[in-house]
């Protein structure tokens, strides 16, 4: 088990908006991928069978961009304990010179996936993603 995960993400030409770097709609789409990514990569087919996260909050700024072809490192991590069903997550995207350029804060919820009700975030779950820190 890993706390933190980490995924490249490479500009496409589909990312790219008017202004000739990524979207900011793609950005919240990586923020998905690398935590979706995170769950399957430690939690058990039996947990990914009983349960799935759902966002309910995104906070991200923006410091930088990157552009067509541009490549950024993600690294995902939960910085803090649940609280009940919910467990806020982070991911830094770094360009190429290790500089942070777009940080997140997303709020995801644990549902029950046969009846699709909100659960507390059991201490098997917890312990996939401890030790908890910032940065």
């Amino acid at each position: 088990m890993s706390c933190r995960h980490a995924m490249t993400f490479t500009a496409a030409p589909e990312h790219i908006d008017v202004f000739g770097h990524v979207n900011n709609t793609v950005w919240v789409e990586w923020c998905q991928t690398i935590a979706t990514a995170h769950w399957t990569t430690v939690a058990s087919a039996e947990l990914q069978d009983a349960f799935v996260w759902l966002v309910t909050r995104h906070e991200i700024d923006y410091r930088g961009n990157i552009g067509l072809g541009e490549s950024v490192e993600a690294v995902t991590f939960i910085p803090d304990p649940p609280s009940g069903a919910r467990f806020d997550r982070r991911t830094d995207f770094r360009n190429g010179a290790g500089k942070v350029i777009v940080s997140a804060r997303t709020t995801w919820a644990l549902i029950d996936r046969r009846s699709g009700w909100l659960q507390r975030v059991r201490p098997d779950i917890t312990a996939m993603f401890e030790p908890f820190a910032e940065s």
